[in-house]
């Protein structure tokens, strides 16, 4: 009697390897939309923070704390980015009672034709998986987050 064992790829457990490259790929996809756009990791993370505010402009010490909370970079990295953004005329400052920055007309577009291009790749790299999956992975790596951030807060 022959028996046969399995050829079938064993699924990896999750663990930082695991989500490292997916991680990695998923940011070379991205990288290769900021190429063509000529802007920078920081600054896309930075023009999605200043798009999504709800008060339509955002102070710039929030945003910077925001930015770095969210990258775990060094504050003058970010208010260096905010500068290169200020410049390139992609944000300004709002002159009012309350100051913060917005995006421009340009700003909007910018950040417009990289959510698109990166929609469209998206829908390519998750189309099939279940909903189910892409919601269990959620909660884990958001659990994984929050515990990544405590462990960061000890040090």
């Amino acid at each position: 009697m022959t028996t046969s064992t399995s050829t079938a790829p064993i699924a990896p457990t999750t663990n930082g390897r695991v989500i490292g490259l997916a991680h990695y790929a998923g940011r070379a996809v991205l990288e290769r939309v900021l190429a063509r756009t000529g802007n920078t990791f920081h600054q896309l993370v930075t023009l999605r923070l200043v798009a999504v505010d709800d008060a339509g402009a955002i102070e710039r010490d929030r945003l910077a704390a925001a930015v770095t909370g969210s990258l775990k970079i060094e504050e003058s990295v970010v208010q260096d980015t905010i500068d290169e953004l200020t410049t390139a005329q992609l944000i300004e400052e709002v002159p009012s009672a309350k100051p913060g920055l917005r995006l421009t007309d340009a700003g909007r577009e910018r950040y417009a034709r990289i959510t698109t291009e990166t929609d469209e790749a998206s829908a390519r790299i998750y189309a099939g998986i279940p909903a189910e999956d892409l919601a269990t992975t959620g909660r884990v790596l958001t659990l994984v987050t929050e515990r990544a951030n405590a462990e960061l807060a000890r040090a």
